[in-house]
């Protein structure tokens, strides 16, 4: 038996229960936590029950539908477990509001638009100091190596290795680490950023490779911010046509061009997608495949290759 007496408690258990077993639930025990303060808002008493779930997926603000339904999915393991000690606890049904995970229509970005985003960061204020250097940087590594922004960002001096031309990306998605090669002008921007950063902030012990004018490292939602005044300034934040450009999809832009580039040149796409996979940090080749699709100009290719095997088969049928 417990003794819980509001949904904190509840959420406390389930989080140390979890956690113990190995399981970080960083983002998951945000979105539970806030949970249980919305519990504690509308004074709710008791077990959860599915009212209450429903009204907080509900009130999700993210765009394209999504929100209510990842909601859901934090609830639902965190509902089995209360149910366990609870028996009248109510387990929100799977799917309730559609699939949690909807893959959102990347931009992808042209050379010209990687060369304005880049020039717009000497904008950013205080135009004297490091942030447009940082952004400039931080965005140029993005574009060049297709990492995701956290991984970037926990990046560390000694993780970047200027000699062997390498970064390593340490307990990246999933716990895994990987190095990731990198091009001789990428080599050359960091070294280049490094020697600003030693100006602006003098040889002090660095807490992180990106960093402020406070000696203090970039996080998530300062690097979202500076991008958001960036895209503003760029006229970008309400495109005529298509998806608002994101962060992440420099991540989309690198996979893309280079599968065009693998076609282009004859290389057997196939057999290079696991390569792609691992530099990426994929822990499934299946989610390489996916860029296949990404943009107009690999689905007209992949079209083109099934026709052509199609045609050649029926020419082969007696």
């Amino acid at each position: 038996m417990t003794n819980w007496s509001s949904m904190h408690q509840r959420v406390a258990a389930y989080l140390r229960t979890r956690r113990a077993l190995g399981f970080e639930l960083t983002i998951e025990g945000r979105q539970l936590e806030r949970f249980a303060h919305f519990a504690e808002q509308r004074a709710h008493q008791g077990p959860l029950t599915l009212v209450l779930a429903v009204t907080w997926a509900n009130a999700s603000l993210t765009p394209e539908g999504l929100g209510p339904a990842r909601r859901l999915e934090t609830l639902r393991p965190f509902a089995k477990y209360c149910q366990l000690f609870e028996p009248q606890t109510e387990i929100p049904p799977a799917r309730l509001f559609g699939p949690a995970h909807r893959r959102l229509p990347p931009h992808i970005y042209s050379s010209q638009e990687l060369k304005q985003l880049l020039a717009a960061t000497a904008a950013l204020s205080p135009t004297e100091g490091l942030r447009p250097v940082t952004m400039h940087t931080l965005l140029g590594l993005l574009a060049a190596t297709g990492l995701r922004l956290g991984e970037a960002l926990r990046l560390q001096d000694q993780d970047v290795d200027l000699e062997r031309r390498m970064v390593e990306v340490r307990e990246s998605k999933f716990r895994k680490s990987r190095l990731v090669p990198l091009h001789a002008s990428t080599t050359a921007a960091l070294a280049e950023y490094l020697c600003v950063r030693q100006r602006c902030l003098g040889l002090a012990q660095a807490s992180g490779f990106f960093l402020f004018d406070n000696a203090r490292p970039i996080t998530g939602d300062q690097a979202r911010y500076a991008f958001h005044l960036i895209r503003q300034q760029l006229g970008w934040d309400k495109p005529a046509a298509g998806p608002v450009p994101r962060l992440y999809d420099l991540r989309h832009t690198f996979a893309c061009q280079c599968l065009l580039r693998w076609y282009a040149a004859g290389v057997d796409v196939n057999q290079r997608l696991p390569q792609l996979a691992t530099y990426m940090g994929h822990c499934k080749v299946s989610d390489t495949y996916w860029y296949l699709t990404g943009i107009p100009a690999l689905m007209a290719i992949a079209a083109e290759r099934f026709e052509q095997a199609a045609t050649m088969s029926e020419e082969e049928q007696p």
